[in-house]
């Protein structure tokens, strides 16, 4: 008789022990019972007997995983402190292994000597980062790097951020290889994936393009990852299992043997200071780029920024306007008692969407109309404050009349079709202004735009985030290169902090240089962080479990209490939220003293992205 240590699958349950007569592989998917309900789960491992009497396996399901992915399984269990079978959750199992036959393909991409020199670079190592300028060629590269594989015999996944998951995108990709490649992003139909699963199970499916899922799913003979975009936080889950993909995808890497390739124009600085780098300079067309700085704290656009529309418009160009902020206005406010109009589930103000006739919360989404008068004293004193895209679209519509302006967020973008349209119309040159918040920076290639807006960057460059420099210069340098990508333009930036901006815009990397200066000693990639959240119904129950485990870390000497209290964000959902963020030089010691203190309140979140 065998025994063997089971991961009930999707469940927070520990290791349940089973028995079988007859031998089975770590990873192979077996149907179990629980509670006398008939589940799925993975063998993670073998056992001696028990003292306790133990269940026999019912039987397997034919689906599996390959053992190298149990290395894989076991550090975003580990360090993201989840359960094997919420880690296991997250993988697609294996029906079979296929064997792919190499394809000759309809298209050779052709690389320059560059490009060829950057390709070889990254192979040569078992990871590698390309710092590649917006429009220096990086898409080429992977695609010369899959068509190599292909040809190899071999198979690919292409993770971006879903945003990046354009019809453009794939477009580019299927004029290449077809219907050997598929793309993969949480809004296709359980149809579409059920079709591609099949595809990589009989070989006709080689690459896979999609978002970090994408990461998890059954690709035989895997032969290289690319992580484009890498610096991009939509790579960190926001939910159990808080794993971020890219760190992820280098441990799988290493565990398959196999290259991953990181790229952006604008990359981590982590991923600068810890892997080798191959720097791709300039852009694939020759085109020159004049940027214009421009001293003021406005969120609207000024008059210089207006002129410079006006006159593109009439060129019969197309423009791109960034503002931080979705919707009409951040807040609501109050002129005689100063209060916001909060949301009376989360302690937020509530934005204000003027062309939905209502306020909206954009934490737990709960909506209302627009109030008349204040919820606190009742004053009929109403103003607003920070500008919005709505308010952008407006003012620009009011400002240059014959435009056709249109805006580009969540609210307006929030479903591929929606995505498809708005894009479409905006290559198409039926939309001159596209006025859009970071989606505008996500990959996207507009053919006509030479000329860019940057509105609102004080207000990123501000907030409460050790990373705010970084995401401050990564997002102008995203959004800028957005202009200009085959002809001359212009970028004008709206900034009270115009000397700062002005040091680094030659070069981001001068940037990377001086803030690995900047954090030494405080943050990543320093030292690590993480950042431990209690929420609860009830007030006291949230903040004495913040205090009882605060007690239990103050006895690590070896961890760095940063700070504990209030999340910046106090109550969502109707829930109140504590923290605590802790410091170390060593990720070890740091997991230690979690894992040694840690009580059921405590949601850790290691290398945290987001802290509010």
């Amino acid at each position: 008789m065998h025994y063997y240590l089971v991961a009930v699958t999707g469940h927070r349950l520990n290791l349940l022990t089973y028995t079988s007569e007859t031998e089975l592989a770590v990873l192979t998917q077996v149907k179990i019972t629980v509670s006398k309900k008939e589940l799925t789960g993975y063998i993670v491992g073998s056992c001696e007997a028990p003292e306790f009497a133990c269940q026999p396996i019912l039987g397997t399901t034919g689906a599996y995983l390959p053992e190298s992915d149990l290395e894989t399984v076991r550090f975003i269990s580990g360090y993201y402190f989840c359960t094997l079978a919420e880690t296991l959750a997250l993988f697609h199992p294996f029906t079979s292994e296929s064997a792919p036959e190499p394809l000759t393909l309809n298209t050779a991409i052709t690389l320059s000597p560059k490009q060829q020199e950057a390709l070889d670079f990254c192979l040569e190592h078992p990871v590698s980062l390309l710092f590649g300028d917006t429009g220096s060629g990086k898409t080429e590269i992977y695609m010369k790097l899959f068509e190599n594989l292909i040809a190899e015999g071999k198979n690919a996944i292409f993770l971006m951020p879903e945003i990046s998951l354009t019809p453009q995108i794939e477009q580019r990709l299927k004029e290449h290889f077809g219907e050997a490649i598929a793309i993969w992003h949480s809004k296709i139909t359980p149809k579409r994936k059920a079709d591609i699963l099949e595809g990589l199970h009989n070989g006709t499916i080689r690459i896979v393009a999609g978002a970090r899922s994408c990461l998890f799913l059954p690709v035989p003979k895997l032969g290289a990852i690319v992580v484009d975009e890498e610096h991009d936080d939509s790579y960190k889950s926001s939910s159990r299992p808080r794993y971020h993909a890219r760190d992820v995808a280098i441990v799988m890497g290493k565990a398959r043997g196999i290259p991953v390739l990181l790229g952006s124009a604008t990359p981590s600085l982590t991923s600068y200071a810890r892997f080798p780098f191959f720097r791709l300079k300039g852009q694939y067309f020759a085109a020159k780029k004049n940027i214009r700085l421009i001293k003021s704290p406005e969120e609207l656009p000024t008059e210089s920024s207006l002129s410079a529309l006006r006159e593109n418009f009439a060129r019969g160009k197309q423009a791109i306007v960034f503002s931080p902020t979705r919707a009409n206005f951040k807040y609501l406010v109050c002129r005689e008692c100063g209060k916001s109009v909060e949301c009376p589930y989360c302690s937020v103000g509530m934005s204000l969407h003027l062309d939905k006739r209502l306020i909206k919360c954009h934490y737990c989404n709960y909506a209302e109309p627009i109030p008349q008068q204040c919820p606190t004293c009742k004053a009929q004193a109403l103003t607003t404050q920070r500008s919005g895209t709505e308010e952008v679209v407006r003012y620009i519509g009011e400002t240059v009349p014959e435009a056709v302006v249109e805006k580009f967020d969540r609210d307006s973008a929030g479903s591929p079709g929606k995505l498809k349209k708005l894009l479409k119309s905006f290559n198409d040159g039926k939309t001159h202004v596209l006025v859009g918040t970071q989606m505008l920076s996500k990959g996207h290639n507009y053919h006509e735009v030479n000329l860019a807006v940057i509105l609102g960057i004080d207000y990123i460059l501000h907030t409460a985030d050790y990373r705010a420099p970084e995401r401050t210069l990564s997002l102008l340098f995203q959004i800028a290169g957005r202009a200009g990508r085959k002809e001359d333009s212009e970028v004008y930036i709206q900034s009270i902090n115009d000397d700062y901006i002005r040091h680094y815009l030659e070069d981001y990397e001068l940037f990377l240089q001086d803030e690995l200066r900047n954090r030494e000693g405080l943050y990543p990639p320093h030292t690590r962080l993480a950042r431990i959240l209690f929420s609860h119904a009830k007030d006291e129950k949230a903040s004495g479990a913040m205090e009882a485990m605060a007690a239990g870390l103050s006895r690590f000497n070896d961890v760095e209490m940063v700070g504990k209290g209030r999340c910046a964000v106090e109550k969502i959902a109707n829930k109140f939220r504590y923290q605590i963020l802790l410091r170390s030089t060593s990720p070890k010691a740091l997991l230690n003293a979690l894992g040694a203190t840690r009580n059921d309140l405590a949601e850790i979140d290691m290398d945290p992205v987001q802290f509010s």
